[in-house]
């Protein structure tokens, strides 16, 4: 007697494929929400961190050359003079704060900084005037998506070379002796979930300028 072997040769039906779809589906968009979501958080971290180094970078230039305002060498081969160590403002252009040193017994650095544009560009302007009268100007934007810049001034009002008291920003203030800089910069603000995220940067700074006094007491 033969045995009669059947072979199932049923296939998948269209509701179990339709179930597999659906199934896939949902791992597929989990996958995709976690990697969205990943990405979103890095570019993120990576604007937090960007923007923290401009606003340092930007910062460490403004404080080097307010640290040389009014240096004049006392060499007697010394063929300049500086005339304005330190014109002070509100960092717009219309009141710009401006220093001014001696770099090699012939040479003038005067350098002007301001704000202006939309967004707010920081922008730096360096003329150096040889000994000679010839004089070369450049200028670079240093510093982009600037909130604000603001200087307090440290004044010597009596005179002793040190620090007596703060007064506001504004032109004309004379007998400066330090420098409060405070500084806010925005993140990238072409990138919405960054300027939704990431909120503006504060950096502030207090530099004696050691040209004008003698102790940088606060």
């Amino acid at each position: 007697m033969k045995k009669i072997c059947r072979i199932n040769k049923k296939g998948i039906t269209l509701i179990e494929l339709l179930v597999a779809f659906v199934i896939c589906g949902l791992v597929v968009a989990g996958i995709y929400r976690v990697f969205v979501a990943q990405s979103k958080a890095y570019t993120v971290q990576d604007q937090v961190v960007e923007v923290q180094q401009n606003i340092r970078s930007g910062m460490e230039i403004l404080l080097r050359d307010l640290r040389m305002a009014g240096y004049d060498s006392e060499s007697t081969s010394s063929k300049v003079k500086v005339v304005s160590p330190i014109l002070t403002g509100d960092g717009s252009k219309a009141n710009p704060i401006t220093v001014e040193y001696e770099y090699d017994d012939t040479t003038r650095y005067t350098v002007w900084y301001w704000v202006e544009g939309a967004p707010l560009t920081l922008k730096r302007q360096l003329t150096i005037t040889k000994d000679d009268g010839s004089t070369t100007s450049e200028t670079t934007d240093l510093l982009e998506n600037v909130n604000a810049i603001n200087f307090d001034y440290g004044v010597d009002t009596n005179d002793d070379k040190a620090l007596d008291s703060w007064v506001p920003a504004g032109p004309g203030i004379s007998k400066v002796v330090a420098v409060r800089v405070i500084l806010i910069l925005n993140p990238d603000q072409t990138n919405p979930d960054v300027v939704k995220l990431v909120s503006p940067r504060t950096l502030t700074t207090i530099v004696a300028l050691r040209n004008q006094s003698m102790t940088p007491a606060w």
